[in-house]
């Protein structure tokens, strides 16, 4: 299934799309799309409601992040090998892991807000993993049974706010706007391997970043695995995977970063694009 937030009006709304590619109303199903509707048994009731039947959605409406009620949104650092090496950096030896916080999060088609006086606004699309069942000392045999879906994320990043500011990467990852999740929630079962998806991101329609998980340095399910040892991961959490080559930052012979006007493309292949106008904050 791909599973949608949208809004009515303020309202945001569950939804989910058919064989069409139409947007069909989960209202009368599901309160929301969160944790509390990620367990195994609420995604099969869903599964097997003929979409034919669920109310159509009219017009377009704006998405919201395709999943609400986040926890944790957790961040894997420098986790493929060829954009640690454009960043000349070593290969990390466990997962780097950093946080970002939940007021980043926006819809897939939101804005890109620049901070006041911030000068290094980068790009990075991301696998994004949603978590569908606690995962606590899980292996990586088991650590895939844990996901409800996947989706696009573009992990923004205030680059001078991550390394210049002293302190943890979190301060350059947390600006409002800084997370879009979306546009859809895919879950688990349409995606045969994790490990095997092409990832790329344009920038006013030049092909910046073009990758494929399978670079990763450490897997999904090693992810999965080694972030429960330490703490429980809970139904409707937010992992983002790690980037490509091809961010601002490694550009040669000097960075190039975000500007008002700006406008960014995200995809992930079967899981669907985002598209961001970026502007300067009031």
């Amino acid at each position: 299934m791909k599973l949608v937030r949208y809004y009515e009006g303020t309202e945001i709304c569950p939804g989910l799309l058919d064989g069409a590619g139409q947007l069909r109303s989960l209202s009368g199903e599901v309160v929301d799309i969160t944790g509390a509707a990620l367990d195994a048994a609420t995604l099969a009731r869903l599964a097997a409601i003929d979409p034919e039947q669920l109310p159509l959605v009219a017009g377009t409406p704006r998405l919201a992040p395709c999943v609400g009620g986040v926890g944790k949104f957790m961040c894997i650092g420098l986790n493929y090998s060829d954009h640690a090496e454009e960043a000349g950096m070593a290969l990390p030896e466990h997962p780097i892991l950093f946080m970002k916080a939940t007021s980043a999060i926006a819809g897939p088609d939101d804005d890109i807000v620049i901070p006041r006086a911030a000068q290094s606004v980068d790009w990075e699309v991301e696998l994004g993993v949603v978590i569908g069942r606690a995962a606590k000392y899980v292996s990586e045999a088991e650590a895939l049974d844990h996901v409800a879906g996947y989706c696009v994320i573009n992990d923004v990043s205030e680059r001078d706010y991550q390394t210049k500011l002293s302190g943890q990467w979190t301060k350059g990852k947390s600006c409002d706007s800084f997370g879009p999740l979306g546009p859809w929630l895919v879950t688990r079962d349409e995606v045969s391997d994790p490990q095997a998806l092409e990832l790329t991101l344009d920038v006013n329609g030049q092909r910046m970043q073009a990758g494929s998980t399978a670079t990763m340095v450490f897997s999904v399910a090693q992810i999965i695995s080694h972030l429960s040892q330490m703490m429980t991961l809970h139904p409707g959490d937010v992992i983002a995977t790690g980037t490509p080559p091809g961010v601002g930052m490694g550009m040669k012979p000097q960075p190039v970063y975000l500007k008002p006007g700006d406008q960014v493309r995200a995809e992930i292949a079967g899981l669907g694009v985002q598209s961001q106008n970026v502007r300067a904050d009031s």
